[in-house]
């Protein structure tokens, strides 16, 4: 069974989503600060996070990216903040997607299980993978890639979205497969969302970012992969 940590400083708002969580057959954690969050993912297992931005001691950007120092667990991000500027700072900060407060209790439990979904969807043929004489090596039972031999830290989008694209190298995907195959059919948000998570990827495995050799961009189109194996 999977448990999911519910994050924010509401009880009202925990005990609704511990509510419907349950129903789902999901077990929960609660934590009403950024510090108890922090404190119960190093001492507890958990699968999911849904982290409110606004928070009492930390704002869940940062709680969010202090995360990502320690664990890949995905995360949803509740923001009050409706600006598209907002929405991607949390996506910077390592989120793997977010829901605009108020909320649908049926939109989040909707958005959970599409994420839950994404974990296991994508292997590579081969358990690891060189590209460019060991510039980049995917390891894929370990879960785990380096560049330049130095581990990368990847949200489990970022992972996913690296995996999908070196299966199939040279291929053109558009955005709108990258997300159905990445983020799931039934994700609901701007498909432009894909942009950001691969922005993200490229700050972590390119050498420069702005002339990327692995994630290249097809223009008007989408992406694919152009690291050759080694």
């Amino acid at each position: 069974m999977k448990t999911i940590l519910i994050v924010d400083d509401e009880p009202n708002i925990r005990e609704v989503l511990v509510s419907y969580m349950n129903k789902e057959n999901y077990l929960t954690l609660e934590a009403g600060s950024g510090s108890e969050a922090l404190d119960t993912l190093r001492h507890r297992t958990v699968d999911l996070v849904i982290l409110d931005l606004m928070l009492p001691d930390l704002d869940g950007e940062q709680v969010c990216r202090d995360i990502r120092t320690f664990s890949s667990v995905p995360i949803i991000m509740l923001t009050a903040k409706v600006a598209q500027s907002s929405r991607i700072d949390g996506l910077t900060s390592g989120a793997d997607d977010y829901i605009v407060k108020p909320f649908d209790p049926r939109e989040v439990v909707a958005r959970v299980k599409a994420v839950m979904r994404r974990g296991d969807d994508h292997q590579l043929l081969a358990d690891v993978i060189t590209y460019q004489q060991g510039a980049l090596v995917i390891h894929s039972l370990k879960h785990e890639v380096t560049c330049h031999g130095q581990i990368v830290n990847l949200t489990p989008s970022e992972y996913k979205l690296l995996l999908l694209l070196a299966k199939y190298p040279q291929r053109n995907f558009s955005r709108e497969e990258l997300v159905e195959r990445v983020l799931g059919y039934d994700f609901i948000g701007d498909n432009r969302i894909i942009d950001q998570h691969i922005k993200n990827l490229r700050q972590k495995i390119e050498v420069d970012p702005k002339a990327p050799k692995f994630i290249i961009t097809v223009y008007g189109f989408g992406y694919r992969f152009g690291g050759d194996g080694a």
